[in-house]
């Protein structure tokens, strides 16, 4: 397994995320379990989840359950969410400190642990005011519950305001953002990536293999897996597309899945694309990325079959 600096911080993670989305709805819980244990085993010790990942709070649980075992705290860095409806009452969402000191309890009530390690605002939050949240932030890492706070699917211009209410304060701020990032949905390379790269934020992409549409759809297809009604739409929408990417992938001799992470591991900003494996097969399969190296022929093949926004704002779209 590789390593890297969580961002600006000292933070060694890997460069593979566990993310546990799966874990109560389509992976059982003792399975869910089995995988965390394989995960460790092959390195991989950031583990990212949600509040209200598998139902407001099933996720949580199933990892404060495998936590409770005992021996696996330490050994992992646990990053979690904030921001999702968790209840019926008019505050049981959001990003009011009155919302975000209940979440960030019931969170570690469920995950069976002291502390969060990276505590996640799971969207914006247009309604609560900078300095609101980052003193319901600082609270929780002055009583060490939570000891990095990072973002999700802000707009580079949310990470900017952030970040300059968090200087004014003389506090850290974010240190990472989790984004949707892989070969077919490339706008953050507008300016969330550009944003992150000058404030120090690691980036972390979800969904980096499009929902499966780059994890060799056309092959599964072809060998008689059901896909999806949404994901049979998909594929005839881009079928040229994933043709040709299939196509480049069997040159290569590699699955489409391993160079799909692979690009992402090659952007320098990228800390850990996040991995959602179903099955024991999927986990082992997605270490293989870390061993491709992709010339600047492959990249260039790449951005031709999904071509990105043009680069970085403003020379995207002026000149």
């Amino acid at each position: 397994m590789e390593y890297t600096n969580l961002g600006r911080t000292g933070l060694s993670v890997s460069r593979l995320c566990l993310g546990t989305m799966n874990f109560g709805r389509q992976t059982t819980e003792e399975d869910s379990h089995a995988i965390m244990d394989r995960a460790l085993e092959l390195g991989i010790n950031f583990f990212d989840t949600a509040n209200v990942y598998g139902g407001r709070g099933l996720t949580e649980t199933i990892i404060g359950n495998w936590l409770a075992k005992g021996g696996r705290r330490e050994k992992i860095v646990l990053a979690t969410k904030v921001y999702n409806r968790m209840g019926d009452g008019p505050n049981d969402r959001g990003l009011s400190a009155f919302h975000i000191r209940q979440a960030a309890e019931d969170s570690l009530r469920r995950m069976q642990t002291d502390h969060i390690d990276l505590y996640q605002m799971h969207h914006i939050e247009r309604t609560t005011p900078w300095e609101e949240i980052w003193q319901a932030m600082e609270q929780l890492v002055r009583e060490g519950k939570v000891i990095y706070v990072g973002s999700s699917n802000f707009a580079g211009w949310h990470i900017a305001k952030a970040q300059a209410a968090a200087q004014a304060r003389n506090f850290m701020g974010l240190v990472a953002e989790q984004s949707l990032y892989n070969l077919d949905a490339r706008m953050v390379e507008l300016e969330v990536l550009p944003a992150a790269a000058d404030y120090g934020l690691g980036v972390i992409p979800w969904s980096p293999l499009a929902g499966g549409l780059l994890g060799g759809v056309l092959k599964k297809i072809t060998e008689g897996r059901r896909a999806s009604e949404r994901m049979q739409e998909q594929v005839e929408k881009k079928r040229p597309q994933l043709e040709a990417y299939e196509g480049l992938c069997a040159e290569l001799g590699e699955e489409p899945a391993d160079v799909a992470l692979a690009w992402l591991l090659k952007n320098p900003v990228v800390t850990a694309p996040i991995i959602g494996p179903r099955t024991m097969e999927q986990l082992d399969g997605s270490l293989r990325s870390l061993e491709i190296v992709l010339s600047d022929e492959v990249l260039a093949r790449l951005d031709t079959i999904f071509p990105g926004p043009g680069g970085p704002a403003p020379e995207a779209y002026a000149w």
